[in-house]
């Protein structure tokens, strides 16, 4: 039995808007790995890219539980030596929480060179508004 492929011209990508004010950061990041993976769909297959757009709006008001917000680190190494930064959760959320949210997601997402395409998918933005008003968005919780 062949297994069937869908074909890049017959694939149909969706646009879904999550608002994240108030939500837990992995709760969050899991449903949207999911949909840029494509696996909300009846022919997804884990060796295409078969997923949709996603937009994440209040990326600042996203929550975590536990210790995370005094204790989370992100941490990046400039190559050089005694080279690697550490930024604490709390200060990132205030900086940058765009990043926040897509370290989160690309974390979920595999190793392997379908992530490059999928994590291009999501977009995320710190306030209420977007720029991408003319797409039709499905409201995700």
């Amino acid at each position: 039995m062949d297994t069937y492929r869908e074909k890049e011209e017959n694939i149909q990508r969706a646009w879904y808007l999550f608002d994240a004010d108030g939500k837990v950061l992995g709760r969050l990041a899991t449903e949207i790995a999911s949909i840029l993976r494509g696996k909300n769909k009846t022919y997804f297959d884990h060796s295409q890219d078969l997923g949709d757009y996603v937009i994440v709006i209040n990326a600042e008001k996203v929550k975590v539980t536990g210790k995370k917000y005094d204790q989370k680190l992100y941490r990046h190494h400039t190559n050089y030596p005694g080279g690697l930064k550490e930024v604490p959760y709390k200060e990132m959320i205030q900086k940058k929480p765009e990043i926040v949210i897509e370290k989160a997601v690309k974390g979920m997402l595999p190793s392997n060179k379908l992530s490059s395409k999928m994590i291009k998918k999501l977009k995320v933005y710190r306030g209420n508004h977007h720029p991408h008003t003319s797409q039709e968005i499905k409201v995700v919780g």
